[in-house]
């Protein structure tokens, strides 16, 4: 199930003058200045939780924000602290955020229960304690003394049972989503479960062994599956193709095949580039495009080239539902950025619901521009999660909000 059955959502929650915890997802990135201070490079996270956090203050509520960031490796570590994160909510919320030198225990409660309704603390990174990551019920009910109702609103961490998401919410009685979550769970609802046809899929990045079950889910599904990025080598590879110096996953050549015989079977078309930029090396300033048959000895495919763009763009312009995850190539290089690029701007003139499955694809939306991002249907804001829901798996974070359907009268 991938619809809102069973969800509360924050409006239909009772938080007025209540301490509200909301899970987020400020796991953002940061760069090290030379003074040694930590800067964000990308807010977007941020941003996306604000109507969430502001319709909880305009409400009355005690905010309380809490999210990991990084990966701490032995406890509380300075460099992954959530003090320029509180810096930059303060500057978008216009109001003072109070940061607890912990996000559980006597520091954490004295902020916490000092909070007037309209007032906002964000607790220190919850990975700062790997009882987290273990969904440890002991340190999920330490969490649960610092509030009254339980709001989760971090869509790239639902798909992790942690004690933030997964233990403490089972210990409230009053649980919810936020906005965030709602808008993830119905956009990808509506691709997982009632997608408008013809629907298409575009996949790439760079392993096959990456998307294998979202390959499988797939094909039940749609009606093209379009691969490009280093993905599509090993499909080329398997199927005869001689990639020269490409990237290619050799052990993956049986699955490949299995893959295509299956899109066979099921009717499915599924389309691979037809030409490519190549280079000797991904350091190289510039590639030359050539048919997939035709790559020179010493050189690997980095992008996909005009004809494949051409002939991705005759399915999108028939298709009506789209879901895109995975870039066509090294598009961090702008000599081999234009297939990925190329395909964010093709579905940005989509008449289609188009639906971006977060990570690189997301990034790669933003990065074609600001007019690209606000025409597509939905960016999703968490990668991982947005492959398990298209998987068709139950997500941890999203299940244990649910309640039961009251029994007929």
């Amino acid at each position: 199930m991938t619809t809102l059955a069973g969800i509360t959502t924050i409006k239909d929650l009772p938080i007025e003058n209540k301490r509200v915890f909301i899970r987020v997802d400020f796991n953002v990135p940061l760069e090290e200045q030379p003074d040694g201070k930590q800067v964000i490079t990308d807010d977007a996270r941020i941003v996306e939780a604000l109507p969430t956090i502001k319709h909880a203050l305009e409400r009355g509520a005690r905010v309380i924000l809490a999210s990991h960031l990084g990966r701490p490796k032995k406890g509380p570590d300075p460099k992954l602290s959530m003090e320029p994160i509180g810096m930059r909510l303060a500057e978008l919320l216009g109001l003072e955020v109070h940061i607890p030198e912990d996000c559980i225990g006597d520091a954490a409660k004295k902020v916490v229960f000092d909070l007037r309704a309209g007032q906002v603390c964000l607790l220190e990174n919850l990975r700062f304690h790997p009882e987290e990551e273990k969904d440890d019920e002991g340190f999920a009910a330490k969490l649960a003394e610092l509030c009254d109702v339980y709001v989760d609103d971090a869509f790239g961490a639902v798909h992790r049972a942690h004690a933030s998401v997964h233990a403490l919410p089972k210990m409230m009685r009053e649980r919810g989503c936020g906005f965030l979550l709602e808008k993830e769970i119905a956009a990808l609802g509506k691709i997982v479960t009632n997608p408008d046809k013809p629907f298409v899929a575009v996949l790439g990045g760079a392993k096959v062994s990456d998307k294998i079950a979202v390959l499988d889910a797939l094909l039940e599904k749609v009606d093209a599956l379009i691969i490009g990025g280093a993905m599509a080598n090993t499909f080329l590879a398997a199927r005869g193709a001689n990639m020269q110096a490409s990237k290619v996953e050799e052990d993956k050549f049986p699955l490949a095949r299995t893959i295509l015989e299956k899109a066979r079977e099921k009717k499915v078309d599924l389309v691979l580039p037809i030409d490519v930029v190549v280079a000797q090396n991904i350091s190289a300033s510039e590639g030359q495009v050539v048919d997939v048959g035709a790559i020179p000895e010493g050189f690997m495919a980095l992008d996909i080239g005009p004809k494949s763009i051409a002939l991705f763009q005759q399915w999108f312009d028939k298709a009506k539902s789209v879901f895109w995850n995975g870039p066509m190539g090294l598009f961090e290089r702008p000599a081999f950025s234009n297939g990925t690029f190329s395909v964010a701007r093709a579905l940005a003139n989509s008449k289609a619901f188009t639906v971006i499955g977060g990570g690189d694809s997301a990034a790669a939306v933003k990065e074609a521009g600001d007019d690209v991002a606000k025409k597509i249907s939905h960016i999703s804001t968490g990668g991982g999660a947005s492959l398990e829901l298209i998987e068709g798996k139950k997500l941890p974070g999203i299940e244990v909000l649910r309640r039961a359907a009251p029994p007929p009268s």
